[in-house]
């Protein structure tokens, strides 16, 4: 039998070696291009259905578009404690932040907003 002091240190050993190799994963998770916009500040991570992971500005907070897609969210259970997830595919969340950056007028957003409104109708039934 293992005495108690024993089994402390190789609990503590073994803590400091996750750590070292949570580190170590860390780091090359957050190396490249998106590395930089994890740690921006005055941004936000929504995730898409098909799990694709999208920073965005918290100016696009303001987008009628954006506003949509998270109120169709919250009608169907935000997460507690996973990622946000919005209900769409990662085809129309690129379009949708295309659209947003080169500050489209609302007559282009109109459509948006009837498919998803749309969408939740027929889902919702």
């Amino acid at each position: 039998m293992i005495s108690t002091k024993k089994l402390i240190k190789l609990a503590r050993k073994w803590q400091k070696l996750a750590a070292i190799r949570r580190k170590r994963i860390m780091s090359t998770i957050f190396k490249g291009d998106d590395a930089e916009k994890c740690y921006v500040k005055g941004h936000f991570v929504v995730y898409t259905v098909d799990h694709k992971r999208f920073v965005l500005p918290l100016v696009y907070l303001n987008n009628n578009v954006v506003q949509a897609l998270l109120e169709l969210a919250e009608e169907f259970g935000l997460p507690t404690n996973g990622p946000l997830t919005v209900l769409c595919d990662t085809a129309f969340m690129e379009y949708v932040v295309t659209l947003i950056s080169h500050n489209v007028n609302e007559d282009a957003e109109r459509p948006l907003l009837t498919l998803i409104a749309g969408s939740h109708r027929a889902s919702s039934s």
